[in-house]
């Protein structure tokens, strides 16, 4: 007699609210193809369940107490865990969804997402392929077409956010103050702004660095 669970999609939730996880389980098991293993509250327990059971799909937040949803994802990949995994979060700036992609994640929704559309989502990710909401994927695709920060200029723009002049930045990486200015314009440049003021509003706007 055939075991009716072998078919169902395994699911680990992955998110540090209760609540939340309590929610996506009573929800997404009123599907009878779908079966939630079971929640994790922290990017170790999640990893460490991945250690002992199969899953299938992970629904990862991208805000977890022990470390980042994107840092869960690479050490998943980096384990060799074969789940597929797709974000479920309340952040979507340009730099978290592209940053999620970029370490595979091969889904990402919000969490206001209709229950249909998550069962969509997991269904699509489960079959090997990518679910991306249209405009996520417009948003995905704007960010892609920009040119990187360096992390030297990732540096700098935080002391600009911080409000050090170029003088105090200069000292404080031990680099001369034609070099600061250097990285500035370049900044200002590649974020496409008028100013290092709109350079920090639009690098936080977009997720490049916390406010």
């Amino acid at each position: 007699m055939s075991n009716p669970s072998a078919s169902r999609i395994r699911i680990l939730i992955v998110d540090d609210h209760p609540v939340v996880r309590a929610g996506l389980t009573s929800m997404l098991g009123t599907q009878d193809e779908l079966e939630v293993v079971a929640s994790a509250s922290s990017g170790q327990e999640a990893l460490a369940f991945l250690q002992e059971q199969e899953i299938d799909v992970v629904l990862l937040d991208l805000r977890l107490p022990d470390m980042i949803g994107v840092e869960t994802l690479l050490r998943m990949k980096r384990s060799g865990h074969r789940a597929r995994v797709i974000i479920l979060t309340s952040f979507e700036t340009d730099e978290d969804i592209y940053r999620a992609i970029q370490a595979g994640a091969q889904g990402y929704l919000i969490k206001d997402t209709s229950l249909a559309e998550m069962v969509e989502a997991i269904r699509t990710v489960h079959a090997a392929k990518r679910y991306i909401p249209h405009v996520i994927a417009m948003r995905l695709a704007e960010r892609m077409m920009r040119v990187d920060l360096t992390p030297r200029e990732l540096e700098i723009l935080e002391y600009v956010a911080k409000g050090l002049t170029n003088k105090q930045i200069a000292h404080v990486v031990g680099i001369s103050e034609f070099t600061v200015k250097h990285h500035v314009d370049s900044i200002i440049e590649k974020l496409e702004v008028a100013d290092r003021t709109e350079a920090v509003t639009t690098a936080i706007q977009r997720g490049i660095i916390a406010p």
